[in-house]
Order: structure tokens, then C-alpha cells, then sequence
């Protein structure tokens, strides 16, 4: 399954990074946010990735136009006309398509513009900035049991967030506003969706999280995989530290690959 990464947002709140680049372009551990993303799917078997690109879009294109001279020791060898050597070659099994979706284009929107790229197949979609350790083979599973148009990771972080209501058989019934004191299930991201949610998406300035989410909510088209293990947004500095630390000290739920 092809997986669909929204990384194109301005990323207001941690502004001392992203004035510069945008927030999925972050590093923790060396690499962008982005990229511990696709590791994650990539051990899965999941490596044909599109990229909804859009605040300093560029950045994105050019970071993956130049992998090796990012993840590999380069020799530049002048005495032979500017030569360039890539030693113990670090590459990816990965297609990775970058679509400039706009720079104010909102979620729903930017969704809708990768529309040709997804061959009228289910696909994944998922935030650029937050990391779990979701069994994405359980997840597809589910998707397919629910026969529903849409399943999404749901979380437990707290009060952070606007929270999901969710009937006894895991089905979506309604989304609510962010509440101090509610602790209830969010949308984590992580989604299995099937092409025929496009048609729920108006244009570049639908919110998909709003209408549409709400309108198949409504539907009873939305499947809840509650999801109990590991998951972290980077909103925040004081989030890209304390996903910093966990690489740091090698317990990082989400660097299956390492293991």
C-alpha cells in the first residue's frame, strides 16, 4: 500500500526550527521526523510513499534529491575533474513522490490534490510529525474487518486534544472539542482509507479533520484501532527533546528497524 505523509503545514508551534524548514523536516537523532516516519512504514513493507508537500516545499526535494550526500561519507575527488565517491552506501527500497499541495492549501485539500497518485487503491495516510509503534499489519487487518471507509489510530494522551466518541464496537460516532479535563480517544493519525473518501472532500480550503471526518462519523463509516502502545507528536521544543532522549538512550518504541 502506498502511504500518504500531510507534511505540509507551517508547524507554528515549535517556530524555532520551522521558520527555517518545515516541521516534518526537523531532526531528531540526526534525521528529519519525516524520514523515522518512513523507516517505520518501509519495515512494514511499505515503501511507495507521497509526500503532501507545501511550506518550504523545496526543502523536502532537495534533502531527498541528495540521500547519499546526507546519509553516506562522501569523497570529492578534485584531482579527477570534481569527481564524487559514495562510500558504504546508505539507500532506501523507497518511491518517494514530493507534490507541492499548496502553501495555505488545509488538510482535506491537500489530500485531495494527491488524488491521481493513488491508483484508486486503499492507502495509508498519517501526519509528518508524530512517531508510534503501531502494528500497521493489525491495522490493515482491521481496516478490512470493519468494512468501513475509513480506520484511524486512536490515542489516549490526555487532555491535549479534541476527543473521539466511540460506541462498543469500535465505530466512530462523533468528534469533540479539546476539553482540559478530557482524557478520552484522538485521533492519532496512522489511517487506512479507501478511495472513495475523496468525494467527501470539497477543495483546498476543507479541513479534513472537520467536515469530512465528521460526515462519515455521522455515517458510522469510521473504525477506531485503539491503539494502547507508544505514540508521540513533536508540537513542541520540550517534544523534540523528549523524542531526542529516547533515541539517545536507544528506547525509542518506534526504531523497530534497529532491533
Amino acid at each position: 500500500m502506498k502511504v500518504v505523509i500531510l507534511a505540509g503545514g507551517y508547524g507554528t508551534r515549535i517556530s524555532e526550527e520551522s521558520h527555517l524548514k518545515p516541521k516534518p523536516m526537523i531532526e531528531i537523532g540526526g534525521k528529519p521526523i519525516l524520514w523515522h516516519i518512513m523507516k517505520y512504514y518501509s519495515f512494514f513493507g511499505h515503501n511507495e510513499f507521497v509526500i503532501c508537500a507545501g511550506y518550504k516545499q523545496e526543502v523536502i526535494k532537495e534533502w531527498f534529491s541528495n540521500y547519499f550526500l546526507h546519509t553516506s561519507d562522501i569523497t570529492f575527488d578534485f584531482t579527477q575533474g570534481n569527481k564524487l565517491i559514495v562510500h558504504n552506501n546508505v539507500s532506501e527500497n523507497w518511491k518517494v513522490t514530493i507534490v507541492d499541495t499548496g502553501l495555505s492549501t488545509m488538510t482535506g485539500g491537500r489530500i485531495k490534490r494527491i488524488k491521481n497518485y493513488i491508483d484508486n487503491e486503499p492507502f495509508f495516510l498519517t501526519y509528518g510529525d508524530g512517531v508510534a509503534n503501531v502494528d500497521l499489519d493489525s491495522l490493515i487487518d482491521e481496516h478490512k474487518k470493519s468494512n468501513k471507509l475509513l480506520t484511524l489510530t486512536t490515542i489516549q494522551p490526555g487532555g491535549r486534544f479534541g476527543s473521539l466518541e466511540i460506541d462498543e464496537n469500535n465505530v466512530v460516532k462523533s468528534f469533540q472539542e479539546k476539553n482540559p479535563e478530557d482524557g478520552g480517544w484522538i485521533n492519532g493519525g496512522f489511517m487506512v482509507i479507501n478511495p472513495k473518501v475523496f468525494e467527501y472532500i470539497e477543495g483546498d480550503t476543507t479541513v479534513f479533520e472537520k467536515e469530512p471526518l465528521e460526515k462519515l462519523a455521522q455515517e458510522e463509516n469510521i473504525y477506531a484501532y485503539k491503539h494502547q502502545g507508544f505514540w508521540q507528536c513533536m508540537d513542541t521544543v520540550r517534544d523534540k527533546e523528549y523524542l531526542e532522549q529516547l533515541i539517545k538512550d536507544n528506547e525509542a518504541p518506534w526504531e523497530v528497524w534497529k532491533k
